[in-house]
């Protein structure tokens, strides 16, 4: 009588076990249904931010045409720590999408050399705002290269300019 009776325990208590797993089970899977949800499109975000800056490897060389600004610009860069004035001697290069909407209006030679001082002054205003210290690190330079890149797609509301780079920058 006694197994019997443990018998009938035991199974009354596997029937609640299993009740409250399923009840568990139920509760938990869908907010790990809103979790994935959420982690997607977090990921779909962080891969079109990714696309939209770094943007090299996402376009073919046979459609980017590299336009170099003109001339070398000398720029005062913000003062250090020791109050001393510094400057940086920089050549950029603008690399463009040939297939890119807004290459058509604004990307041919004397399109783009009509609105170099315009682009002249944001590089210089961006460029400006760094201590020598700062711009000679490659974060910091690629935190520039990032905040030009954004101003000028912005001035010209299109983002055939896709990459920004320093084909030769020195200080002093």
């Amino acid at each position: 009588m006694k197994n019997n009776l443990l018998s009938v325990l035991i199974l009354g208590l596997l029937i609640v076990n299993i009740v409250l797993t399923s009840i568990m089970m139920f509760s938990v899977t869908g907010a790990s249904k809103k979790t994935t949800e959420l982690v997607t499109d977090i990921a779909s975000v962080l891969r079109l931010e990714l696309g939209e800056a770094g943007g090299a490897g996402t376009v073919p060389l046979s459609q980017t045409e590299v336009y170099n600004i003109s001339e070398p610009m000398t720029v005062t860069l913000k003062s250090s720590e020791d109050g001393s004035t510094h400057y940086c001697l920089a050549s950029v290069a603008l690399s463009l999408n040939t297939k890119a909407d807004g290459y058509k209006d604004y990307g041919s030679s004397e399109s783009m050399a009509t609105y170099e001082p315009l682009i002249t002054s944001e590089i210089i205003d961006i460029i400006g705002s760094y201590t020598m210290d700062e711009l000679m690190t490659s974060d910091t330079q690629n935190e520039a290269k990032q905040e030009i890149l954004r101003r000028i797609q912005r001035m010209f509301d299109s983002k055939f300019v896709y990459n920004v780079s320093f084909s030769d920058i020195k200080f002093q």
